[in-house]
């Protein structure tokens, strides 16, 4: 399972897209950012770094 990021909660702090080994988080839209699902290991690396826990499995 791969993981999505709610961008209603996002705070735009990049933490994540630094942490991913395999680069597939992107900044998008207003600073927000978005994971390429098809790319995404299901590491989790994301999820534990984020400050407002807006990073979640589908």
């Amino acid at each position: 399972m791969a993981y999505r990021i709610n961008k209603d909660d996002c705070i735009c702090c990049g933490a994540c897209e630094s942490v991913c080994p395999v680069s597939c988080i992107s900044e998008v839209e207003d600073g927000k950012r978005e994971i390429n699902e098809d790319q995404c290991i299901d590491c989790g690396s994301c999820a534990s770094v984020c400050p407002v826990s807006c990073i979640s499995q589908i």
